[in-house]
């Protein structure tokens, strides 16, 4: 029987379990001594969730907020797995410049943190580093060498991948070569540190997602693959850039999810507004976590929260309750 369709009938059974494996079940013996599971009424499933670091992106910019706080403050909020943003350390006076020295600081500073508080690294998310999918080759292999350095701290951090951009070419058969070339040299040399090269839908062609599933089957190496995320479907915008104008044309984003999660190592729960039933009011939770759940994913979910009505705290807080609601219905 394969995972899922387990967890799915041991749920129906009234049995007390995670999603992610047996944590709450006591066994008992019978004269027989044959061991039988408890069975407890009201059983929930149990969530694997990760923050993303870019949900309190505010705090750090605006606020000030040390960006080395991430793991205390998600492990408050209930999280137990860590999605870093290198651009929230650009600033930090230890780490600007990104020098050696500098990714030495991160390096030890974050893990310090995370192991402090019992967090897992996940992910290291990777802007700011040049265009891996640029139609110039030069430019396009200064920028895989740019990322090489967030890769090595990937793998001394403890992560699985690095999220990754195909920003570039704005030519559709120009972007899937050169993303298609882009993203095989950086997987080649992730490949040798153990770390996974995920590619988020993040605007303009990558959020095409039949094109981006074409890419990552030309690459064809078992570290490249996908970040789904909820809410980054908007293929083109009216001044033409990535995020900074209203969209005018968006890829369907059920049908994007699922074609996407085939070649998932991670997936993200973008939210941005909520009703007063606690659900988000542009995606349907429930229909996203059926198509994850049918894939068989049965890594962590990240929370993304990137709305201007409630704060991130508030928001973060919300996901993580649509989540755990939108489980527990589906048990």
């Amino acid at each position: 029987m394969k995972r899922r369709n387990f967890v799915q009938g041991t749920l129906q059974a009234g049995v007390a379990i995670s999603v992610f494996g047996l944590h709450s079940c006591k066994p008992k013996q019978k004269k027989e001594e044959v061991v039988e599971i408890e069975e407890v009424d009201n059983a929930s499933p149990v969530l694997k969730l990760s923050l993303a670091q870019w949900s309190i992106h505010r705090m750090i910019k605006e606020e000030g907020m040390d960006p080395y706080l991430f793991a205390e403050k998600a492990k408050e909020w209930g999280f137990t797995g860590l999605e870093y943003v290198n651009q929230l350390y650009e600033n930090e006076p230890n780490i600007k410049g990104f020098s050696k020295e500098a990714m030495q600081h991160f390096v030890q500073r974050s893990k310090a943190e995370s192991e402090k508080h019992g967090m897992e690294n996940l992910i290291i998310m990777i802007d700011h580093e040049g265009d891996l999918s640029a139609a110039d080759a030069g430019e396009r292999k200064e920028a895989v060498q740019n990322h090489f350095k967030w890769v090595d701290a990937a793998a001394e951090l403890g992560c699985h991948s690095v999220r990754v951009n195909l920003m570039g070419s704005k030519v559709a058969e120009e972007w899937t070569q050169a993303s298609v070339d882009g993203l095989t040299q950086l997987s080649n040399y992730a490949n040798t540190k153990n770390i996974n090269v995920i590619v988020e839908n993040h605007g303009g062609f990558s959020s095409n997602a039949q094109m981006l599933v074409d890419v990552i089957k030309q690459v064809g190496l078992s570290n490249c693959g996908t970040l789904p995320d909820f809410g980054n479907f908007c293929v083109k915008r009216e001044d033409g850039s990535y995020f900074s104008s209203p969209c005018i044309e968006e890829y369907d984003r059920y049908k994007g999810i699922q074609e996407l999660m085939p070649y998932a190592k991670a997936v993200s729960a973008k939210s941005h507004d909520f009703d007063e039933q606690g659900n988000e009011t542009h995606t349907d939770y429930a229909r996203m976590m059926k198509i994850v759940n049918e894939a068989e994913y049965a890594g962590y979910i990240g929370v993304e929260y990137e709305g201007d009505v409630l704060g991130e705290e508030e928001g973060i807080l919300a996901t993580k309750e649509l989540l755990l609601k939108v489980m527990e219905q589906s048990a």
